[in-house]
């Protein structure tokens, strides 16, 4: 989740594939927040959504490891950045289109993962509640959140406030031990003869199930929505420029990643519905995992499990929480955003960038959000970045600046024909998520997606026409004289 926008740095290399793998292998825990969710939409079919999204992953990420790699970039805004920016082609232009075509991919990526914090607050507080069965009011909920959140945002904030690499280092292992319990709880129901297959067979497709227009843009919505949980692992090609030997520890990495990724989600949703079935999953909600927990470990053990899972879930806020702040620095060195955010302390951490995340983390659960409505109208930003980072792909192998520019990675022509294919395919799924968005949460959540992204273009203006007057040491988008 990491972002930069500049490749002029040489990028500090050192890490194998095996620590590329390690860097990613916490994505998984993402599943949590849609689990219920996409199970409630599309009952057991709800499977083969996660296990394509995860395929759809591949697609993206390895011609995403290749820009990194070959660019010094680390992530999709970053990429997306540097391909589109090209001050020579618009410089008879009064607005650099190449800049604001950047600025955008890199901030639909920074909106897309900046309500993980919130996501995962709320989660986090929807399994302690549904674990002790606590019957709460909405405003006390409110302000269990709040509380919650003012806790881990507080710890991370501090840990992190001495450096983010250190973070990084703590957060690395940490990553690993997240996964542990959310696979041994829904593994354990194999084990001890709770598993029942006869929740997938009999529930495939929800009662009425048409494959209409309406229902393939159903779909379509649904993997839109998976794919903002099932491509994380996007973390191992970010680093494609630190790699020791790029050439082989960036596929390495990435297909050792996804294939990871790929078991666990299959395994994950797998066990999820055939251990709950359509009724038990309605009757849990959001926090899916604990009545597996409690059936198999009892009220002590599955305490346990939960409190582990618990954990796993604030390492992921922890990883979005620090991720998001180096996009936001990022973006704005690039001018894409205000330059207060390039503004560090003396261990060079953003905190300016840290304490805005926080704010709209707390703006978004005092406003009423929910986890669901968050990651359902983020995930449309997502979606669009997907669409772009193929579409700067394209354009890498094509661009005249780079024809010369040797490439450590490069993937084979299947991969770079496939890139098209995937242009049309997260068309589509903006297209069904829009879809989604109105028939499950109304106009006005299928209006944010696309405002989210539309209201950053007056935005990005503001704010070059700020630096043209206030920081002529950042390159402006704009090409005329402001007074």
């Amino acid at each position: 989740m990491t972002d930069s926008a500049s490749a002029s740095a040489t990028p500090v290399k050192g890490i194998n594939w095996k620590q590329g793998l390690l860097i990613a292998m916490g994505v998984p825990i993402l599943i949590v927040p849609s689990l219920a969710d996409l199970s409630l939409t599309l009952w057991a079919m709800s499977i083969a959504i996660w296990v394509i999204s995860v395929v759809s992953g591949f697609f993206l990420n390895l011609t995403l490891g290749e820009m990194c790699a070959t660019f010094g970039t680390a992530g999709m805004g970053g990429s997306i950045q540097y391909v589109f920016q090209n001050d020579e082609k618009y410089r008879s232009s009064k607005i650099n289109k190449g800049r604001l075509i950047g600025a955008i991919g890199a901030w639909d990526y920074f909106t897309a993962w900046t309500p993980v914090i919130p996501i995962f607050t709320i989660m986090t507080a929807e399994y302690i509640i549904n674990y002790v069965s606590l019957s709460i009011d909405d405003m006390t909920k409110m302000a269990m959140y709040l509380v919650l959140g003012a806790a881990i945002y507080g710890f991370i904030i501090i840990t992190a406030r001495k450096g983010l690499e250190s973070g990084a280092k703590v957060q690395t292992i940490f990553t690993v031990v997240t996964i542990v319990p959310i696979v041994v709880i829904v593994l354990s129901p194999l084990f001890l003869g709770h598993f029942h297959p006869e929740h997938i067979t009999n529930e495939l497709t929800p009662a009425g199930w048409k494959w209409d227009a309406n229902g393939i843009l159903m779909v379509f919505g649904c993997l839109a929505v998976a794919q903002w949980s099932a491509c994380g692992w996007e973390t191992a090609a970010a680093h494609g420029a630190k790699y020791e030997n790029p050439a082989t520890d960036v596929p390495k990495a990435l297909m050792a990643c996804g294939l990871a990724c790929l078991a666990l989600y299959a395994l994950i949703s797998v066990c999820m519905y055939g251990t709950l079935g359509q009724a038990q999953i309605a009757d849990a909600g959001a926090a899916t995992l604990v009545p597996i927990a409690k059936t198999c470990f009892g009220e002590y053990g599955g305490l346990i499990a939960v409190i582990l899972l618990i954990v796993g879930m604030v390492m992921i806020i922890q990883t979005a929480f620090l991720g998001a702040a180096s996009t936001l620095q990022a973006m704005a060195e690039e001018g894409n955003m205000p330059a207060c955010f390039t503004k560090t302390n003396s261990y060079g951490v953003p905190m300016n960038s840290l304490y805005f995340e926080a704010a709209i983390g707390f703006g978004l659960i005092i406003l009423g959000v929910t986890a669901s409505q968050m990651l359902a109208v983020c995930s449309v930003g997502y979606a669009i970045t997907h669409c772009m980072v193929q579409l700067a792909f394209v354009k890498s192998r094509h661009y005249r600046r780079f024809k010369d520019l040797e490439s450590p990675y490069k993937v084979g022509k299947f991969l770079y024909i496939m890139s098209f294919v995937m242009i049309g395919f997260d068309l589509l799924l903006v297209a069904g998520l829009l879809y989604y968005l109105n028939h499950e949460m109304g106009i006005i959540y299928c209006a944010m997606g696309i405002i989210f992204t539309l209201l950053y273009i007056p935005i990005w203006y503001a704010i070059q026409v700020s630096n043209h007057k206030n920081h002529p040491e950042i390159v402006c988008g704009l090409n005329y004289d402001l007074k």
